[in-house]
């Protein structure tokens, strides 16, 4: 489905080394160097989930397939990104295509990496990187109005896509972003050819020093109070210890150095997890000897809608979708025995597929 988020922030507060560890087909180049990621990298990052896992254990098929989303690394900002600063530009029209942004916010202290800023401070980094976008925002909803204010003199039904405009435009130029406004459907229709950037759903990763990786620090304590009234996320992670990890292939090897920090599972994971829910994806399985596999869709997407991930003919001619909600798959152990049991739900056009769904559609060629 292409679905992407966005690596994003500051120069060197570990973008490039988040992205090396979460990526399983792609390397960033992470230096201490202000513009090391020129072109931004893209690697397809698999969806950790132990249902598909449970799926296999029953099912045994020939292979497991799990569901990916794209990770994008994109170019550090600056202050004055918005007017071409530095590679402002490039960093803006990147984050444009993007359906999801992860920001990365410094929260240690290395005095061997450099920081233009001066001392360490999240708040002022994510501000920075807010203002900038603000403001590009501002420069694109301005013309928009201006286009706007001509064309509803002789449309006055534009009138109404003009007070939405002009609502946004009051809205930025008091330093908010978009996604505050919670606009309508209806209302998004004004701006929806202007792929606003602070539109955008937003995941904070609090990138902290080894020994604050569990408990978190003063930095990024100040960060989740700066966001509580967002409605977003912020994961504590060290990018660093995250990078070793991913390296690593022997899984012996990397369940031992997991022990070693005190750590259950990757904080990848719930970064993922969190990227996932983020864009509202939902995940429905199909198992059969062949393969067991992972299918992503939005949710509240219809059974054809569904059926179109696997191929556009299977949602072209759709007749039905064999159904068994995933609990009753596990609890009964396979396919043939949820049948017997009633458990196999027969379901059609205007079906709205749940997560963790096992599902086999039924079509016209």
């Amino acid at each position: 489905m292409a679905l992407q988020a966005g690596i994003v922030g500051l120069p060197n507060v570990g973008k490039s080394t988040l992205f090396n560890a979460v990526s399983s087909s792609a390397k960033a180049q992470a230096s201490n160097y202000r513009f090391c990621t020129i072109d931004p990298n893209v690697g397809l990052v698999d969806v950790p989930d132990a249902r598909l896992n449970k799926l296999a254990e029953l099912v045994v098929p020939n292979r497991i397939v799990p569901t990916q989303i794209e990770i994008v690394d994109i170019a550090g900002l600056v202050r004055g990104a918005s007017k071409g600063e530095g590679l402002g530009n490039k960093f803006l029209g990147n984050i444009r295509e993007v359906d999801a942004v992860i920001h990365v916010i410094r929260c240690f202290e290395d005095e061997n990496i450099l920081r233009d800023e001066g001392a360490i401070n999240p708040i002022s980094d994510k501000e920075i990187i807010d203002t900038e976008l603000q403001l590009k925002d501002l420069e694109s909803v301005d013309k928009k109005i201006q286009r706007t204010e001509k064309q509803a003199r002789i449309e006055p039904k534009l009138k109404s896509e003009l007070e939405v405009l002009i609502q946004c435009k009051q809205h930025l130029e008091k330093g908010k972003s978009i996604r505050e406004l919670k606009l309508s459907k209806e209302e998004r229709v004004a701006v929806a050819d202007l792929f606003l950037l602070t539109d955008k759903p937003v995941l904070y990763v609090a990138n902290v020093d080894e020994a604050s990786m569990h408990t978190g620090n003063k930095y990024s304590e100040a960060l989740k109070e700066a966001v509580k009234n967002e409605d977003a996320q912020v994961i504590v992670m060290n990018n660093n210890i995250e990078a070793q990890i991913a390296e690593m292939e022997n899984l012996d090897d990397r369940q031992l150095f997991m022990e070693e920090y005190h750590m259950k599972e990757p904080a990848l994971d719930r970064l993922i997890h969190s990227a996932y829910k983020l864009l509202n994806l939902y995940t429905y399985f199909t198992a059969g000897v062949q393969e067991v596999r992972a299918w992503t869709i939005h949710e509240g997407w219809k059974a054809p809608q569904a059926a179109g991930v696997i191929h556009t003919d299977f949602e072209k001619g759709f007749i039905k979708a064999e159904v068994i909600s995933y609990d009753d798959f596990v609890k009964l152990g396979s396919e043939a025995a949820a049948r017997e049991v009633g458990k196999l739900r027969i379901e059609g056009k205007e079906y709205v597929v749940k997560d963790g769904d096992v599902m086999h559609f039924r079509f016209n060629v």
